[in-house]
C-alpha cells in the first residue's frame, strides 16, 4: 500500500506554495484509488508492490510540481503528475502493467487509467484522470502539442 507520504515524496514541504486544495483532492484520491487497485491485484492476482531503491516504498514518482515534471526527461509537459492526478509505481518486472493490461474491467471500475506499457519500463503509470483520447490504456504522446517532442525511450520514471 502507499501513503500520501510516499506520493508526496518530501515536495509538499519544499514547494508547499504551489500545492493547493485541488492538488491535495485529486491527491488524495490518486492514493485511495491505487491503493485498491493494490488491494485487489495482492487479492486476485498474487502480487504485492515492490518497493523501489531510490524511495523505499512502491512510488517511483508522485506529485511533480511544474519545476520538476520540466527537468523530467520525456514527461509530457501537461502530466497529471502536475495536478496531483497520476502515480508511478516500481515495477521492476512489469508485472503490475502485465496484470493491469489483463484486466481493464477492474481499472474501469476503480477509475484510474494506464499509461501504455511500452512507455513505462520498469514503473507502472497510473492516473484518475481521462487521457485527452479517452482509452483506458493510452500512449501518451497521442495529444500533445505540436511543440512537444515525442522520446523514443523512456528508461526510468522520476
Amino acid at each position: 500500500m502507499i501513503t500520501l507520504e510516499h506520493y508526496w515524496m518530501g515536495r509538499d514541504v519544499e514547494y508547499r506554495d504551489e500545492l493547493t486544495d485541488e492538488i491535495e483532492r485529486n491527491a488524495r484520491l490518486t492514493v485511495e484509488r491505487v491503493n485498491l487497485l493494490l488491494r485487489h491485484i495482492a487479492a486476485y492476482g498474487g502480487l504485492r508492490a515492490e518497493h523501489g531503491p531510490t524511495t523505499g516504498n512502491p512510488v517511483a514518482s508522485g506529485w511533480r510540481p511544474a519545476e520538476i515534471n520540466a527537468r523530467v526527461p520525456a514527461a509530457v509537459p501537461d502530466s497529471p503528475h502536475i495536478i496531483g492526478a497520476a502515480c508511478d509505481l516500481y515495477d521492476p518486472r512489469n508485472a503490475l502493467d502485465d496484470w493491469c493490461m489483463s484486466h481493464l474491467d477492474v481499472l474501469e471500475r476503480l477509475g484510474l487509467w494506464l499509461e501504455h506499457p511500452s512507455y513505462t519500463n520498469g514503473w507502472c503509470h497510473l492516473q484518475i484522470v481521462a487521457p485527452p483520447c479517452g482509452n483506458r490504456v493510452f500512449d501518451p504522446w497521442q495529444a500533445v502539442r505540436p511543440h512537444a517532442t515525442k522520446p523514443e525511450y523512456r528508461a526510468t520514471g522520476e
